[in-house]
């Protein structure tokens, strides 16, 4: 009996996300490409964000700016489904050729961009309509970092800024904050099918 291989990609709410197995993954693979800081594959943060976005259509989706993207899925179905201008922010530039083999997937263009939470100034900022992060906070030194890139995207005027992940205390840190500060609102979510995922989204509106 022959072993079932493994598929090559999944769909999920109109989006396609390559797996490990996927050629173009591979091949990038082989080229010695290995991201650092935990952008090596597809997190189901993302999967929140793309449930919660495609029940929830904002008012305002013209530029999107997907912060600590990895492989940055959340930000391709906004560019696939919304028609956003999209721009896909990480500190590692390993994750940027399996970004643009994604968005060569789903026939989209993402725009990459090099920095760290630091570096990303509310004059930066102030060009988007919606800030979405997944699995950013999954250490005690990130919370001050991702806190203060909140308070700037509330100054610069972003409308909605969401932020998704599977219920770490660095999270809830950052969620408590900003609920004093911002009203955030904590919502949990939970994804059944096609692919199973749960946790939480911080959801700030901006208005």
């Amino acid at each position: 009996m022959s072993q079932q291989q493994p598929p090559l990609a999944r769909r999920f709410r109109g989006v396609v996300m390559p797996t490990a197995s996927h050629p173009a993954i591979r091949r990038i693979k082989r080229q010695g490409n290995y991201p650092s800081i935990h952008g090596n594959k597809l997190w189901k943060s993302s999967l929140l964000l793309i449930d919660y976005l495609n029940r929830h259509r904002p008012q305002h989706c013209t530029a999107v700016i997907d912060v600590g993207c990895g492989w940055g899925i959340s930000g391709i179905w906004c560019a696939k489904t919304l028609g956003a201008q999209v721009t896909a922010v990480d500190a590692d530039p390993a994750v940027f050729p399996f970004l643009e083999a994604s968005a060569a997937l789903n026939k989209v263009q993402v725009a990459p961009r090099i920095a760290r939470f630091e570096k990303l100034t509310t004059a930066h900022l102030a060009p988007f309509d919606i800030l979405l992060a997944a699995d950013i906070c999954f250490w005690d030194e990130l919370v001050d970092p991702v806190f203060n890139l909140i308070n700037r995207a509330v100054r610069a005027g972003v409308k909605h800024i969401l932020i998704a992940d599977p219920e770490r205390s660095p999270f809830f840190e950052v969620v408590q904050r900003c609920q004093k500060r911002h009203c955030a609102e904590l919502v949990d979510w939970r994804v059944r099918s096609p692919i199973g995922a749960r946790g939480a989204i911080m959801v700030i509106e901006n208005a």
